[in-house]
């Protein structure tokens, strides 16, 4: 908790925020040997300009410390990006009609990883935060096996299907999932920090931050209240 009093959470609309992330992008995953080297030092994908796409930056003491990408499930836009990869496991669940949360690109400046250890938890507040406040069903987690583990203890993630390869990366991820109303009570006991403060999630994801597209009359998913 005293951590998150030094962590700011923003939302990358302007073209100087966004190419910072993808920088540290770049950085995070070339030194994981996921991608290789590129004369621009960035790493950004089409997914990036997505309407149903939010990338944000995680920032300690005021400095860019790490960033992740969640793509959500809203109607006329149903499609996210681990979709593509393991379609035969999240394709039904979106033709049932389940609003799902996809987080990717989820980095970490290496320095502020040493300065700030409880940065992961701090980051990965962000889709969990989403999951409550537009009323999601399922969080997706498309990660390499070897970090499988940090997700199965902190939310109890349960492997889906088995490694494939992600376009654009070089190693590949298991798909793994949780279901919200199921998992919430377990992790809010275990890690209340995970909840959200007063009025943090309207700050975040409210109205005048995203407009979330409509199409045939149809709704947006529905913020939980507060």
């Amino acid at each position: 908790m005293r951590a998150l009093d030094r962590v700011e959470y923003r939302l990358a609309v302007d073209a100087e925020a966004r190419d910072r992330i993808f920088n540290l992008r770049y950085r995070a995953y070339l030194r994981e040997g996921a991608i290789a080297p590129s004369d621009d030092e960035r790493f950004t994908d089409p997914v990036d300009d997505q309407p149903n796409c939010l990338i944000f930056g995680v920032y300690a003491d005021g400095d860019l410390a790490g960033a992740i990408r969640i793509s959500l499930t809203v109607p006329g836009l149903p499609q996210v990006p681990t979709a593509s990869v393991f379609p035969d496991d999240i394709l039904p669940q979106i033709e049932a009609g389940l609003v799902l949360v996809d987080p990717t690109r989820f980095v970490a400046d290496a320095a502020w990883s040493r300065e700030l250890p409880e940065l992961p938890y701090l980051t990965l507040r962000l889709p969990w935060l989403a999951m409550e406040h537009f009323g999601a069903d399922i969080m997706l987690a498309a990660v390499r096996p070897e970090h499988y583990p940090f997700y199965r203890r902190l939310w109890g993630n349960t492997v889906v299907s088995a490694p494939r390869l992600y376009p654009g990366l070089a190693k590949p991820v298991l798909l793994s999932q949780l279901d919200y109303g199921k998992a919430a009570p377990r992790v809010h006991a275990l890690y209340p920090f995970f909840r959200a403060r007063e009025d943090e999630r309207e700050t975040i994801f409210g109205a005048g931050v995203i407009a979330w597209p409509s199409v045939a009359g149809r709704q947006a998913p529905r913020a939980r209240p507060v």
